[in-house]
C-alpha cells in the first residue's frame, strides 16, 4: 500500500467516518480537532434511505445509533395567539433515524478511538504540497509531513482554504442565518424512550422562531445580507438575535428573554459550498461539509458518510495510489453530492414576505409537498454502492 499515513482535519462527523474505512484499509490514521474534546449537544441530524444504512451497518454503528434516535418532531406553524397554521411533520425532518450530532460524534469516536491517533486541541495552521508528502504546520504542535491530507472540518474549512483558496471563492451566503441555543426539549422519561415531539414555530416576514423539539431548546432563522460579526463572541451574537426578534408577538418575548441563559448558544450564515465537483488538489482531498456543504439542506450528514465511504475505498482499490483514486472520488461524489442541491433552507423557513408565509403554510399541506418528500428519498438512494471490502480483499 502506498501513501499510508494521513492526516484528517476535523473529529466531528465525516472525519471519525473516514478514519475508521482508511484504517480498515491499512492506514496510519491522524485526526486533529480544534475543539480539547469531542463535541456534545447540537442539532439533529438524519439519514435516510437503504444507502446511509448500508454504509452505517458496514461501519458496526447502525444498531447504536437506532438506540441513540430521538422522537423525532413536528413543526407546529402557529400565530400570535398559539393557533394552528400548518405542520411540518418530523418524518419529514428526521428522515428514518434522527440522532443528535453530538450522539453521532461520540459514537463514530469511540468506534476509532483505539485504532486512529487523535489530536485535540489543536489545528492546522499552513499545508505545502510536495512531490514526497504534504508537510503541515500546526497551531501548537511541532510540524509534521503525512502522505495525505483531508479536509473534514465544515464549511468554513482551514484546509480548503489552505489548499484551494479563499472561502468567499467557494462559500456563497444564501441571505439568511440560523441560531441554536440550548439543550433539545423533547419528551423522555428517565429510562423510557425518547418520544415524538412537538416544537412551536412562529413566523414574521423574514423570520422564524422555533421552541422545543429535538434541535434545540430555541431556533432562530433571520434573513440578512452577511455580517461582520466574529464566530467567538457569543454575548455579540445574542445580541444581535434579540435586535433581529424584537417586537415580534407570540412566543418570542419569552423566548428572549430565556436566550441568555441557554448553553451551547450557535449561530452561523445559511451557506453553500461550491466546488464544481472537484474536491481534491494534489495530496489533499475534502470531504462532508467542506467539500458539499448547504447549511439545513437535510443531506449533509448522509453525504458525509457515504463521502468517507467511497473516499476510503476508491484508495484502496488503487493501493494507495491517490491520483486516481481522486479522479475516482471527484467522479462519484459529483453526481451523487448534487442532493445537497441549490435548495435556500432559509427562504423555505422563513419567507421575506406576509405572501411568502401564507405560501409556505398552504404547501407543507399539499400533495406537492408530500411529492417533494418521496423525491427527496429516491435521491439519497442515487448511487451504486461498490462493496469495497470485497474488492480489496478485506475480511467483513
Amino acid at each position: 500500500m502506498r501513501n499510508q499515513t494521513v492526516l484528517i482535519s476535523g473529529a466531528s462527523i465525516a472525519g471519525p467516518a473516514l478514519a475508521y474505512w482508511l484504517h480498515r484499509y491499512g492506514f496510519e490514521v491522524t485526526v486533529v480537532e480544534r475543539a480539547p474534546e469531542p463535541r456534545p449537544g447540537g442539532q439533529a441530524i438524519d439519514f435516510k434511505g437503504p444507502t446511509h444504512r448500508a454504509v452505517l451497518e458496514r461501519m458496526g454503528v447502525w444498531e447504536e445509533i437506532v438506540r441513540q434516535q430521538t422522537g423525532k418532531t413536528d413543526m407546529v406553524f402557529a400565530d400570535d395567539a398559539g393557533r394552528e397554521l400548518a405542520v411540518i411533520s418530523g418524518d419529514f425532518t428526521g428522515g428514518d433515524v434522527e440522532l443528535l450530532r453530538g450522539d453521532l460524534a461520540r459514537i463514530l469516536y469511540e468506534q476509532t478511538a483505539d485504532t486512529c491517533e487523535y489530536v485535540f486541541g489543536d489545528s492546522i495552521s499552513a499545508l505545502t504540497d510536495t512531490a514526497e508528502g504534504v508537510r503541515v504546520e500546526f497551531e501548537h504542535a511541532p510540524a509534521r509531513t503525512f502522505d495525505l491530507v483531508f479536509g473534514a472540518d465544515g464549511i468554513h474549512s482551514r484546509v480548503r482554504r489552505l489548499a484551494f483558496g479563499p472561502e468567499s471563492d467557494y462559500v456563497h451566503h444564501l441571505g439568511y442565518y440560523y441560531c441554536i441555543a440550548g439543550a433539545p426539549g423533547w419528551g423522555q422519561e428517565a429510562e423510557g424512550p425518547r418520544v415524538r415531539g412537538r416544537a412551536s414555530a412562529y413566523s414574521a416576514p423574514g423570520r422564524l422562531a422555533v421552541r422545543g423539539g429535538a434541535k434545540a431548546a430555541h431556533h432562530y432563522i433571520f434573513a440578512s445580507p452577511v455580517l461582520d460579526i466574529a464566530r467567538d463572541d457569543v454575548a455579540a451574537q445574542q445580541r444581535l438575535v434579540a435586535e433581529q426578534f424584537a417586537g415580534l408577538g407570540g412566543p418570542v418575548p419569552s423566548m428572549l428573554a430565556e436566550l441568555p441563559g441557554l448553553d451551547a448558544f450557535y449561530l452561523d450564515s445559511i451557506s453553500q459550498v461550491r466546488l464544481k465537483g472537484r474536491y481534491t488538489k494534489g495530496r489533499v482531498a475534502l470531504i462532508g461539509d467542506s467539500a458539499y456543504g448547504n447549511t439545513l439542506g437535510g443531506f449533509g450528514t448522509g453525504l458525509a458518510v457515504v463521502g468517507a465511504y467511497v473516499l476510503a475505498g476508491e484508495l484502496a482499490t488503487a493501493g494507495g495510489e491517490y491520483a486516481s483514486a481522486f479522479a475516482r472520488y471527484d467522479e462519484i461524489m459529483r453526481r451523487y453530492a448534487k442532493i445537497a442541491g441549490s435548495s435556500n433552507a432559509g427562504r423555505f423557513l422563513a419567507p421575506r414576505t406576509a405572501r411568502g408565509i401564507a405560501m409556505r403554510n398552504w404547501f407543507v399541506g399539499s400533495r406537492t409537498f408530500g411529492l417533494m418528500t418521496r423525491f427527496g428519498d429516491n435521491a439519497a438512494k442515487d448511487i451504486d454502492l461498490v462493496d469495497y471490502p470485497a474488492m480489496v480483499g478485506v475480511a467483513g
